[in-house]
């Protein structure tokens, strides 16, 4: 923006210098501008200064009365106050308006909110900073407010931007100017942060219902089907034979952990910052201790200023999540490889799985691919969130709105996850003979070599005679177990006509009877454990 005599000195010569005043007037009216500027990016922002009396749009030019503009009161223009209004004086960009709203999304927390308001109501009248007839009104119209949400009658209005503000803006149309006493020594910073625990504790108890039913649901086939043998393997190669109980029981070994890291994380979830303030505490006198037994949390926050600052309950939730997940994901890839036409070892229920467009023979895994699928962006939320974490400040920064839509996200794909993954466990068929007919004799190589070392003979040399038996089994194109005792007997003087009772698939799988081990015995002291464990920690699954 130039100023008018400067323009009028570029007919005459040279432009002089601007005075000190000038550059003055050019940095306000630039301030006052700049919303012209946004038309190109938001045609919105166009139609709100198009509005403007005709002697604003001359002030943009001369770049008089800008202060006085700049200091005309809200209640001036007839828009809602905001929150936090009284320090400004111009209207918030459309553009900026809608790139700061969370209520599309934080709304999911309505109920949470209000319960929230509702226990620092009564924290608030027994300070005695408002009335016990105050704090009723306010218990009572929030109640209101929850039933409209409930009802999905609460009608949202231009300028409520979280949920906190909708919320607050409803219950002063309900019950008048004793609203604005709800937020005495209150923060959206120490509401925001016991809102989404609220919410977030909920939650984990019913993702750890679904994941201890997903257990349940391999224990109790692993129960059922303990005699079904099959090849175990290792790098994706043939290794041993294992049965189909024991790679049951494998993954829920791993979903076991990952109901212990959910249990451990819980009561740090469940930890109070209401009370907190901004940053610097509750100046009223609020009983914070009374108030998290009245909000059904275990502890309050110790410092107010990680109160309003820690995230770590999201980051560890999106972290087990992440764990959970890997698990889910390599569970699947097993049973996509097995389902496979080349091993057609397991085949999935129809319910979990689906078509091609083109080929009417196939019958594809898309329940298992999805759960594959879905661990890798579980995974990029978590990397994301912590990226926006690490360079903030201490205390709160807007940054953190952006961890609400991951850990809502998070907590939806895992409820499906895992009501998915126990649906298509719970429904699936094994074809026991197509696991027998993967077994080869091969794979009773180690049970040769220790053969030997019932005999006597060290491990090490047991190995390079197994190998040896593996390689003239190979050069005389036969199975291992064909080699008889005269082959043998060349590579060890040890081997006699016992050797033969090797050659077994089960013996080779009940042979491992130690703790964790594949026998059938080790298989049902392991679903034994397991079943222990669920019933033992059922008390813990509780609603708050």
């Amino acid at each position: 923006v130039t100023p008018v005599s400067d323009a009028r000195d570029r007919k005459s010569g040279p432009a002089r210098p601007a005075s000190p005043q000038t550059h003055a007037t050019l940095h306000v009216t630039m301030s006052v501008a700049l919303p012209v500027a946004s038309v190109v990016f938001a045609p919105t922002a166009f139609k709100r200064v198009a509005k403007r009396p005709s002697p604003v749009a001359k002030n943009l030019i001369t770049g008089r009365a800008v202060v006085a503009m700049a200091s005309a009161a809200p209640e001036a223009t007839g828009e809602k106050k905001k929150l936090w209004g009284g320090r400004f004086s111009e209207d918030i960009d459309p553009l900026m308006e809608k790139f700061n709203e969370s209520l599309s999304f934080d709304r999911r927390m309505a109920q949470e909110d209000i319960r929230g308001s509702k226990g620092y109501a009564r924290a608030l009248a027994k300070t005695g900073i408002i009335t016990d007839d105050e704090r009723d009104q306010l218990v009572e119209g929030l109640g209101k407010v929850a039933e409209e949400w409930a009802a999905d009658a609460f009608v949202v209005q231009s300028g409520d931007e979280d949920i906190h503000t909708a919320n607050e803006r409803r219950l002063g149309e309900l019950i008048g100017p004793v609203a604005g006493k709800l937020h005495t020594g209150r923060s959206r910073n120490d509401q925001v942060a016991t809102d989404t625990r609220m919410w977030l504790r909920d939650q984990l108890v019913l993702l750890r219902g679904y994941l201890r039913q997903l257990i349940a649901v391999a224990v109790e086939r692993a129960e059922r089907e303990v005699d079904v043998v099959m090849p175990g393997f290792t790098h994706l190669q043939s290794a041993q034979t294992v049965r189909w109980s024991h790679w049951l029981l494998s993954h829920a070994a791993a979903w076991q952990r990952d109901d212990m890291r959910i249990a451990d994380l819980m009561p740090r979830v469940n930890t109070l910052p209401l009370g907190s303030g901004a940053l610097a505490g509750n100046p009223f006198g609020v009983d914070r201790q009374a108030l998290a037994a009245d909000l059904a949390f275990e502890r309050v926050c110790p410092n107010s200023m990680d109160a309003v600052s820690d995230r770590d309950y999201v980051a560890e939730t999106m972290f087990w999540a992440t764990a959970t997940m890997i698990h889910l994901s390599r569970w699947s890839e097993d049973l996509i490889v097995y389902s496979s036409g080349q091993f057609g070892m397991v085949k999935l229920s129809d319910a979990y799985s689906t078509g091609s467009s083109l080929m009417p023979q196939k019958k594809n895994p898309d329940a298992l691919e999805l759960l594959r699928g879905k661990s890798g962006r579980i995974l990029g939320t978590l990397t994301g969130f912590l990226a926006v974490m690490k360079g903030t400040p201490t205390t709160y920064n807007k940054d953190f709105q952006e961890a609400w839509e991951g850990l809502f996200d998070t907590v939806d794909t895992m409820s499906d996850c895992l009501q998915i993954a126990a649906g298509c466990l719970a429904t699936l068929s094994i074809d026991p003979e197509a696991m027998r007919r993967g077994l080869s004799a091969d794979m009773l190589a180690t049970d040769l070599a220790e053969y030997l070392v019932r005999r006597g003979v060290p491990f090490r040399e047991t190995h390079h005679i197994s190998g040896a038996a593996v390689k003239l089994a190979e050069d005389k194109k036969c199975a291992l177990s064909d080699l008889t005792l005269e082959d043998l007997l060349p590579l060890c003087d040890k081997f006699e006509a016992d050797v033969v009772d090797i050659w077994s698939y089960d013996k080779s799988a009940e042979s491992r009877d130690t703790e964790g081990g594949s026998s059938r015995r080790s298989v049902l002291e392991q679903c034994a454990k397991l079943r222990r464990y669920l019933e033992e920690t059922e008390g813990d699954v509780v609603p708050y």
